[in-house]
């Protein structure tokens, strides 16, 4: 009898372990699966873009430059309101280009930079969602 009941207890402790460690392995995997977001498709990707159409205007050192964007964002709500605000953004544009030197425009740490400026400046007028990423497609500085 008193053996009856030791075997008992060691079976209920033996599956309330397993349920534990089961349920362990559930919640790592579900976090190991939600801590890696997967990058977006190209589709995903063209789907959420604006494209800013050529703008060519002068730099402070009296340079012209013409220069064309692709910018992502991270909703097709956030597209439709970047491209109501174009008016906005080819001015933020404009005046970045106008304090920068060709000096400054040169290089790619140049573009990264101007690329990194434009994104803050431009989800500051968005109210929809933000700019994840600022693509130069097209650069000719004279």
């Amino acid at each position: 009898m008193k053996n009856n009941k030791l075997v008992m207890i060691m079976l209920i402790m033996l599956v309330a372990i397993a349920l534990v460690g089961t349920v362990a392995i559930i919640i790592v995997k579900q976090l190991n699966d939600n801590s890696g977001s997967k990058e977006p498709t190209i589709d995903e990707v063209l789907a959420a873009s604006v494209d800013v159409p050529q703008i060519t205007t002068n730099l402070a050192s009296n340079d012209f430059i013409r220069i064309s964007f692709k910018i992502q964002t991270d909703s097709k709500k956030a597209k439709e309101e970047l491209e109501k605000r174009d008016f906005q953004v080819k001015d933020i544009i404009i005046q970045e280009l106008s304090e920068m030197k060709a000096e400054d425009v040169q290089g790619k740490d140049g573009q990264q930079k101007l690329k990194e400026d434009l994104k803050t400046k431009i989800n500051k007028i968005l109210q929809k969602g933000v700019v994840k990423q600022v693509y130069i497609t097209e650069n000719l500085l004279q």
